[in-house]
């Protein structure tokens, strides 16, 4: 299987790793709390197109994801997405959390997001590699081009 993923016009390998926090911090992510976010998660990533959480992790106080979405969808779309389904879910089925987070607010403004893939150095030989493959192949084929 490759490690490459094809949508009509383009393939390609994008995945991000996402910290998402709870507003004011708290460490409210814990037992049913933690569970139900878990669940809702992955079945809001399924309704997606393509979009796969790769890897999860929820620590009381913020979630990583590790995350692949394909290049038709923005990464903050899916990160709204993500957090508003959840939030909803979330004072829907633990009221209690209504108390804590007034008006409905339930995660923080801003996310992190750090793309994962080739390092930056292996990519830089590569292009540099192009470049000389490229014009190695000028001087043992004819210029067709003229």
């Amino acid at each position: 299987m490759s490690r490459f993923s094809k949508l009509s016009h383009s393939v390609y390998e994008c995945k991000y790793h996402i910290i998402i926090c709870p507003k004011y911090r708290y460490k409210v992510l814990r037992g049913e709390v933690s569970n139900f976010c878990k669940q809702r998660l992955y079945q809001l990533a399924s309704q997606k197109d393509q979009v796969d959480i790769l890897e999860l992790n929820i620590q009381p106080d913020h979630i990583h994801l590790l995350i692949s979405i394909p290049p038709k969808y923005q990464v903050s779309q899916i990160v709204g997405f993500l957090k508003g389904k959840v939030s909803i879910g979330l004072f829907q089925h633990f009221e209690r959390l209504g108390r804590t987070y007034w008006g409905s607010h339930f995660w923080s403004r801003g996310y992190c997001v750090s793309t994962v893939g080739l390092d930056e150095e292996m990519i830089r030989k590569y292009v540099k590699y192009q470049e000389k493959k490229e014009k190695e192949l000028e001087k043992t084929q004819p210029n067709q081009n003229k």
